[in-house]
């Protein structure tokens, strides 16, 4: 079946004509669960969880394999079919995939044996058919250029692999590598997306002329670097070549931000959201360095990637991309964004510099940034469900 013959069907079960219809809602929904569960597990001393299953591994790996993985295969599997020119899985298939997701998301509180080995497979088969499902347009349009995000799927199916092994304890370390795995390959997605589509929404969203400068020998040089960096961060984590290598980074991405900057993205909040998440991310290479130097808690660096750069780019990305997909207009974004994206904001630099700065009071700030993430994935929720679940305003599949 032709894309030609898909647009022409009726528009039906609207939730199921494209992966970021189900995936980000997905997202949306499941940041407001999981940190809730986590903040009364953490906070109030709920014990929600199978006793072997550590609250704080559980709650590490679902913000790396569930909410941000989510996200990443929606938008894969959205943006594969306007690179290919392919219909990516969509009704049952996607039904399917979604359905995987949910599923090992609640076979986490279930305990005994069989249901955590039912868990691990589920779990690691939703990456290896999402993993498939996003590379089927790639083979078959021969744009052998989109098989880096492949790989990075394929990344996420071996990480969560080796989490489960290591949970089982079978492999030696295994829930440790498993999660930086994770934390790494969506740090990595994150960059190589954000070089395509963050300097092209700068240059196509403002009110005037500007043409973002991208640096060759930073493509390149920050791509093989941030491999090096993730081995070394994993296995190493605190030698001076991981620092030396979190601090060339740094300088980097941060010459890459500034190459991207113009005065005028502060007054679109689609734009200023990804440019500050991206901001978060050369963030976390300076804590990296400077816990390895001066001993701060290397918890920092690690939200600095997680609640500062993956949600607040992840959030936007949502934002944007619904819009756009749904028939609405990218220049008009709903007023409710700046107070979302500014809780977010605020909740990462409560969780990760306030701790910094006032040690002392860390369960408060830990607390604090728990109720401003929840409040912002609310109030996202509230407007963009009925979008991702209803069908285009024009009219159109998709």
């Amino acid at each position: 079946m032709q894309i030609s013959d898909i647009n022409q069907e009726p528009v039906k079960t609207p939730f199921l004509h494209l992966g970021f219809r189900p995936f980000f809602m997905a997202g949306i929904v499941s940041a407001v669960i999981l940190i809730a569960v986590w903040m009364a597990i953490y906070t109030f001393g709920w014990q929600l969880l199978p006793s072997t299953y550590p609250a704080i591994t559980w709650h590490a790996h679902e913000m790396i394999f569930a909410y941000a993985s989510a996200v990443i295969v929606g938008f894969l599997l959205t943006a594969v079919k306007n690179w290919t020119g392919i219909q990516t899985i969509h009704h049952t298939p996607l039904l399917g995939l979604f359905f995987l997701w949910v599923l090992a998301r609640l076979l986490s509180f279930v305990a005994g044996q069989w249901a955590f080995i039912s868990l691990a497979v589920i779990d690691s088969l939703f990456f290896l058919f999402a993993t498939l499902a996003y590379t089927y347009p790639v083979y078959k349009s021969r744009q052998w250029n989109q098989l880096a995000f492949s790989g990075k799927l394929l990344f996420l199916f071996i990480g969560n692999i080796i989490f489960y092994l290591g949970l089982a304890g079978i492999v030696n370390n295994g829930t440790h590598y498993g999660l930086y795995i994770g934390l790494y390959t969506v740090v990595a997605t994150i960059f190589t997306m954000g070089r395509r589509i963050i300097p092209f929404f700068i240059a196509k969203g403002l009110d005037q002329p500007f043409e973002p400068k991208n640096y060759r020998w930073v493509d390149l040089s920050s791509l093989w670097l941030f491999l090096a960096f993730s081995i070394a961060a994993i296995l190493i984590p605190l030698s001076w070549f991981t620092t030396l290598l979190a601090g060339v980074l740094f300088i980097l991405h941060g010459a890459r931000l500034q190459g991207w900057y113009h005065h005028g993205l502060w007054k679109k909040p689609l734009l200023w959201v990804l440019y500050v998440g991206y901001l978060w991310l050369v963030l976390g290479f300076l804590l990296k360095v400077l816990s390895n130097l001066f001993g701060i808690s290397p918890f920092l660096s690690i939200h600095a990637f997680a609640y500062g750069g993956i949600a607040i780019v992840t959030l936007g990305m949502m934002a944007r991309v619904t819009l756009g997909h749904t028939g609405r207009n990218v220049f008009d974004p709903p007023p409710v964004l700046i107070p979302v994206f500014s809780l977010l904001l605020i909740g990462a630099i409560v969780r990760v510099l306030f701790p910094l700065l006032f040690t002392s009071h860390y369960p408060f700030w830990v607390g604090l940034s728990q109720v401003l993430w929840i409040a912002a994935y609310l109030l996202m929720a509230f407007v963009y469900v009925p979008m991702l679940a209803k069908a285009r305003v024009d009219g159109r599949y998709g």
